[in-house]
C-alpha cells in the first residue's frame, strides 16, 4: 500500500466539503476520482499533496513513497527553455554525470597513478557512481525527454524555445510532460486532458497504461477513464465510495445501486406514512393510545434513509425547433481561411449538411476548427470559397470561449437582454432547469465558474429554438452528469447538428459522420469515433501495402522504357514529370528521415554501450583502453548531433 486516507474532513466555514472520506492506494493501482462539480475532488487531491490543510482524519504514507501532483490548468512558469526545463528534472543525474566525467579525467591522469591506494579508491568510487547512474536511468534521460515531448505535441518545437513565449495551453501541456518525466510513485492528476487534442490524448493514455507507479486521476473525460482506470472512487454527499471497474462499469453499478436504494427508500417512506397515519388517528383514543405512542417512539428512533441522489434535482432541458429547415442545410465549397494575410490555416475545404444530420468536425489543435465555425456563423470572412445556407435555416451557435456572455450582467440579465420580450417567470423557469435558482440568478457572469458559464450559454441556446446547432466543444467545463444530460437533450433534438469535440465518448455517442480537417482540405468518414479510428487504420494498412507493392514492382521493372512511351504529348508530359519529381523528392525526404531515425537510434545505443563499458573494472583500470573508448564516445556524440540537425531540418520541411 502506497497511501491511505482515513476519515478526512474538510470544511469551508461551517459547510462540510468532505466528511469522512476514505481512500486506499496500492502499487500500480489506477483510480479515477469522480463526482459532480463542487463535490470536493480537487480539494481532496490538494489535501493529499499537502497543499491544503484538513479539519479531521489522517493520511498515512511511507517515507519512501514519492508523490507528484498536477493541479487543473496549472501552466508551467519558467525562465528556462523547453529542453533546459525538462533536463532540470534530471538534475541529480546530470550532476552525477559531471562527477563521472571529472573522475574519468582523474583516472586518465598519470600523476594520479602514483598512490596506488588513492587510485584504487578513485576507481572504486567511479564504479559505484557509474552503477548508480546506470540504475537510475542516466543513459536514457535524453531519449525519455524526446519521447515525452514528442508525445505531448512538442516534437516540432525547437528545444531552445523559451517557455515564457508559449501559450497558456502549451504551458499546461509542458507541465504535464515534466511531471511524467519525474515519474513519482503516486501520480495525481487533476483534469490532465484539458488542452489536449485527440492524438495527444491517445498517446497519454498509452503512456499512463504502461506507467510503473500508481495513478489517482480526476477527469471528466469518460473515454479516458474507460481506457485507463480499474477503480472508480466517487465523492457524493461529502463521502467516498469505491467501485471496481472503469467508468462504464461504475455507471452500470451505480444504476443498479440506485434502483435498489430507491426501492428501499420508497418502502420505508410507505412504512413511515402508514405509521404516521396510525399515530394521527389513534393518539387520542383511549383504547389505542399506547400503541400509537409506541409507534411514534419507533418513528423517532427510525434511521431514515436519504433519498437516492439520482432522483434529486439535476439539470434537465431539451432543444426545440421553431420551424423546420429545408432538406439542404449547408454547402461549403473550396473554403480557404488565413489570419492577417498570412499562410492559410486550411484550404480547399468542401462538405455538405442535410437536415437532421449530426456531424462532428475534428482535427489537431491549431488546424482551424473553431475558425471554420466562425466563418460559418459569419463572424469571420474566408480568403476564398463559398458558404451557402439552405432555406429557413436558423442558427444557434455555442462558443467554447463564452465570448457571447457579458461579464457585467447578472445571470438573469444575460438571458433577459437576449430575449427582452420574454416574461421573467419563463426565464427563471429555464434557469431553474439549468440549476440556477433563488439568488443564483443574481450572480454576476464574471463571478461564475466555467461550468456555470457553460450552463448559462446552453440556456440561451435552448431559448433560441434554432433548427441548426453549431457547437464548439460543448462538453468542456461540464461535469460527468451534466454531460449525460446534454447528450440526452441532443439525442432528442430534431434539427441539424454540427459540432467540434475532443470528447471521444461524446463523439462516439453523438456523431453519425465525421469530417476531419487538415491543411489541404477534409476527409469524411461515416459513423462515430470508433468507426473513424477503424477506417483510418484500414486506410493506413492499404496505403502501406500499396507502397510495398509499388516498391516491389519498381525493383522488377525493366531498366529501359519502350520506344512508344516517348510519344506522349509534351504539354501534359511536363506537368506529369514535375508532379512525379515532386513526389519522388518527397519520398526521398521521407526515406532519408527514416534512415536518420534508424541512425540516431543506433548511435544512442552505441553511446550507451560505450559508456557502460567504461564502468567495467578491466576497462577503467586500463588507461589506454579507457582513452580509446572516450574518444570513440565523443565521435559518436558528434555524429549524433549532426544526425539530429539534419533530421530537424527535414522535419521542418
Amino acid at each position: 500500500m502506497l497511501l491511505q486516507v482515513s476519515g478526512i474532513i474538510k470544511r469551508f466555514g461551517v459547510d462540510p466539503i468532505l466528511d469522512g472520506v476514505n481512500l486506499q492506494i496500492l502499487e500500480r493501482e489506477r483510480i479515477g476520482l469522480v463526482g459532480v462539480n463542487g463535490a470536493g475532488k480537487s480539494t481532496l487531491l490538494k489535501i493529499i499533496a499537502g497543499e491544503m490543510s484538513h479539519d479531521g482524519g489522517q493520511i498515512f504514507k511511507s517515507k519512501e513513497t514519492t508523490l507528484g501532483y498536477l493541479a487543473q490548468n496549472s501552466g508551467l512558469q519558467s525562465n528556462r527553455s523547453i529542453w533546459e526545463e525538462m533536463m532540470h528534472v534530471f538534475a541529480h543525474l546530470t550532476q552525477t554525470e559531471a562527477e563521472l566525467r571529472q573522475m574519468e579525467h582523474d583516472i586518465a591522469d598519470p600523476a594520479r597513478m602514483g598512490d596506488e591506494k588513492q587510485y584504487a579508491d578513485l576507481l572504486e568510487r567511479y564504479a559505484r557512481r557509474s552503477d548508480w547512474f546506470k540504475d537510475h536511468g542516466g543513459y536514457e534521460m535524453e531519449t525519455r525527454i524526446r519521447s515525452v515531448l514528442h508525445g505531448m505535441g512538442f516534437g516540432e518545437f525547437s528545444p531552445d524555445t523559451p517557455i515564457s513565449t508559449l501559450s497558456g495551453g502549451q504551458k499546461t501541456r509542458l507541465a504535464l510532460a515534466r511531471i511524467l518525466l519525474q515519474a513519482p510513485d503516486l501520480l495525481m492528476l487533476d483534469e490532465p486532458t484539458n488542452y489536449l487534442d485527440i492524438a495527444t490524448l491517445t498517446w497519454l493514455e498509452d503512456y499512463l497504461r504502461g506507467y510503473s507507479g500508481a495513478l489517482l486521476v480526476v477527469s471528466h473525460d469518460r473515454y479516458f477513464l474507460d481506457r485507463l482506470v480499474t477503480t472508480i472512487v466517487e465523492i457524493e454527499r461529502h463521502r467516498s465510495k469505491k467501485y471496481t471497474g472503469n467508468y462504464s462499469r461504475y455507471m452500470e453499478l451505480k444504476a443498479a445501486e440506485y434502483e435498489i436504494q430507491m426501492k428501499q427508500y420508497e418502502k420505508q417512506q410507505d412504512e413511515i406514512s402508514k405509521m404516521e397515519d396510525f399515530v394521527q388517528k389513534n393518539i387520542v383514543r383511549a383504547s389505542t393510545t399506547k400503541r400509537a405512542q409506541s409507534r411514534r417512539k419507533a418513528l423517532e428512533k427510525m434511521d431514515r434513509l436519504d433519498k437516492p441522489l439520482g432522483d434529486l434535482k439535476k439539470a434537465h432541458f431539451s432543444f426545440e425547433t421553431a420551424v423546420m429547415s429545408g432538406k439542404e442545410v449547408l454547402r461549403v465549397d473550396q473554403l480557404s481561411v488565413a489570419y492577417d494575410e498570412g499562410s492559410p490555416l486550411f484550404r480547399n475545404v468542401s462538405f455538405e449538411l442535410r437536415r437532421g444530420e449530426t456531424v462532428a468536425l475534428i482535427g489537431p489543435n491549431g488546424i482551424g476548427k473553431s475558425t471554420m465555425l466562425k466563418c460559418l456563423t459569419g463572424s469571420l470572412r474566408p480568403v476564398q470559397g463559398d458558404i451557402q445556407w439552405g432555406t429557413k435555416v436558423q442558427i444557434g451557435y455555442y462558443d467554447q470561449e463564452q465570448t457571447g456572455l457579458n461579464p457585467s450582467n447578472t445571470v438573469l440579465e444575460e438571458l433577459w437582454s437576449a430575449y427582452p420580450g420574454m416574461e421573467e417567470a419563463r426565464i427563471r423557469t429555464v434557469l431553474g432547469n439549468f440549476l440556477f435558482s433563488g439568488d443564483d440568478v443574481l450572480k454576476k457572469i464574471s463571478s461564475l465558474s466555467g461550468g456555470e458559464k457553460a450552463r448559462v450559454s446552453l440556456s440561451k441556446l435552448m431559448l433560441k429554438e434554432a433548427n441548426v446547432l453549431i457547437l464548439d466543444e460543448p462538453t468542456n467545463h461540464l461535469d460527468l452528469f451534466a454531460k449525460e444530460v446534454l447528450e440526452a437533450a441532443l439525442m432528442d433534438y430534431e434539427g441539424t447538428l454540427l459540432f467540434i469535440s475532443h470528447d471521444r465518448y461524446f463523439l462516439n455517442k453523438m456523431a453519425e459522420r465525421i469530417v476531419e480537417l487538415h491543411p489541404g482540405g477534409t476527409e469524411q468518414y461515416l459513423g462515430n469515433y470508433d468507426d473513424y479510428v477503424e477506417k483510418k487504420q484500414e486506410l493506413e494498412d492499404i496505403a502501406r501495402e500499396a507502397a510495398e507493392a509499388r516498391q516491389a514492382a519498381s525493383k522488377s521493372a525493366s531498366s529501359t522504357a519502350s520506344a512508344g512511351s516517348a510519344t506522349t504529348e509534351k504539354s501534359g508530359a511536363a506537368s506529369f514529370e514535375a508532379d512525379k519529381q515532386a513526389k519522388r523528392e518527397e519520398r526521398n525526404r521521407q526515406r532519408r528521415q527514416e534512415a536518420l531515425e534508424q541512425q540516431i537510434a543506433e548511435l544512442e545505443s552505441e553511446i550507451t554501450s560505450l559508456e557502460e563499458q567504461m564502468t567495467f573494472p578491466e576497462v577503467y583500470q586500463d588507461y589506454m583502453k579507457l582513452q580509446e573508448l572516450q574518444q570513440s564516445s565523443e565521435e559518436h556524440k558528434s555524429q549524433l548531433a549532426k544526425a539530429y540537425e539534419e533530421w530537424e531540418s527535414l522535419a521542418m520541411g
